[in-house]
């Protein structure tokens, strides 16, 4: 039995965090543009810090710009228990994407420091950077070199539109620290964050229990035809890499479908070449981004997917080219800490289901060094990357009662385990 299980966080003073982190960085429609390392997330970082060491905690950085607000435990020798996310946003992001798991984490520390209780373990949140991959891509860079998938100078190499990489910005906000990135111990990781879909919502579910993470591949196809005069060149003698690349689209569209209702498959981002009203286009440039909860599935799928634009691409006199630029193999969160999860949820008394994210979080690369766990809660409409993201304040303020209970569940068990 966890002492203290009356518990709870201040509902009120979690929302006034969110709606003061949303300031730096907000857009007239209400969203944030608070791109990684810019100079509104070294602000949002700095209170971030102020808040924490106001709590009692000590502030750290490691080499990745992490952020770490440790509060001591009565046994300091303990590796921490992990609370996290992260604070940087979409050009044209929400409030609570990210962002509740770093304010829900705050919290707990408020929580804790009210009641006076000591845990047995420090007890850590972490910020982590560059999480969406706007500025820098791909996204998670820092919790993927914590996690050992990325390497450091990979990830401090890549470069924004400017030519800017993410080690200058790094060291032009001065959020770096000296320990490498990948050697802070931690006992457990737990994640809070809006569920970016509409199921929770839909079933009048307050709170997801994430039991993991779906596969994700991505891939940029390059479709080559010949550019040619719209007026004289008949259809039967052309190369028209945007008719190819429409079928191309719809035949991902068919896939995903073909392997419901888990599959999903999008274009995002299609380049059109010359781009004239009166020319063939001669080049097709688009993105596709295929997922599955089943590696194995996936697998599939992305067979498919090659035989398809390959046929496609003969049938219509063209050639493609597929570049594979990010993998995210499935994961399955540690028992351990759902259960953690679970008997908080329980003991608190709020409606729940088992759910796997569609997206990515700092948590599927955080989860390959240390035993990790996502609690979700509901956001309007499933809509997140987007100004228009909103989510209840009973829902932010659940989240993190189940957050709290975690950490405590999980520090007295580990502690005699």
């Amino acid at each position: 039995m966890v002492a203290h299980s009356n518990m709870v966080i201040d509902g009120p003073a979690l929302w006034l965090d969110l709606m003061e982190t949303a300031k730096f960085g907000g857009t007239p429609k209400g969203g944030i543009c608070r791109l990684a390392l810019s100079e509104e997330d070294a602000k949002v970082r700095a209170w971030f810090a102020k808040t924490c060491e106001a709590l009692g905690c000590t502030v750290t950085y490691d080499s990745m710009g992490n952020q770490f607000a440790r509060r001591p435990g009565s046994n300091n020798d303990l590796p921490p228990i992990m609370i996290g996310s992260h604070l940087d946003t979409q050009p044209t992001g929400g409030k609570f994407d990210g962002i509740l798991g770093v304010l829900g984490g705050v919290s707990v520390l408020r929580a804790l420091h009210t009641a006076g209780l000591t845990t047995v373990h420090p007890i850590e949140v972490v910020n982590w950077t560059n999480e969406e991959g706007a500025r820098f891509t791909p996204p998670m860079l820092a919790s993927g070199v914590f996690g050992g998938v990325f390497t450091q100078d990979y990830a401090k190499g890549r470069a924004d539109k400017n030519g800017i990489t993410l080690g200058q910005a790094l060291e032009e906000i001065g959020f770096v620290g000296q320990e490498p990135c990948g050697q802070h111990p931690a006992s457990a990781y737990f994640e809070l964050h809006i569920e970016q879909g509409p199921v929770l919502e839909a079933e009048h579910k307050t709170i997801g229990i994430v039991t993991g993470v779906q596969a994700m591949r991505w891939y940029t196809v390059t479709v080559t035809g010949q550019d040619a005069h719209a007026g004289t060149t008949p259809m039967t003698m052309r190369s028209d890499a945007l008719w190819t690349a429409a079928r191309m689209i719809d035949g991902v569209h068919h896939i995903a479908m073909a392997h419901g209702p888990d599959g999903l498959g999008t274009v995002g981002i299609v380049n059109c070449q010359p781009g004239s009203s009166n020319v063939i286009p001669g080049q097709v440039q688009f993105t596709v981004d295929l997922r599955h909860p089943a590696d194995d599935v996936l697998e599939g799928m992305e067979k498919e997917f090659y035989e398809t634009l390959s046929h496609i691409a003969t049938s219509c006199e063209t050639q493609v080219s597929i570049e594979p630029t990010w993998v995210s193999a499935a994961v399955h969160f540690d028992s351990f800490c759902l259960s953690c999860v679970e008997s908080g949820t329980e003991k608190l008394g709020y409606s729940s289901r088992k759910i796997v994210s569609g997206a990515g979080h700092d948590a599927v690369y955080v989860a390959k060094v240390v035993p990790t766990a996502m609690i979700f809660v509901p956001c309007w409409k499933g809509i997140s990357h987007n100004e228009a993201e909103s989510a209840e304040q009973p829902d932010t303020t659940a989240g993190a009662n189940v957050l709290l209970h975690a950490v405590l569940q999980a520090d007295a068990q580990l502690q005699t385990a």
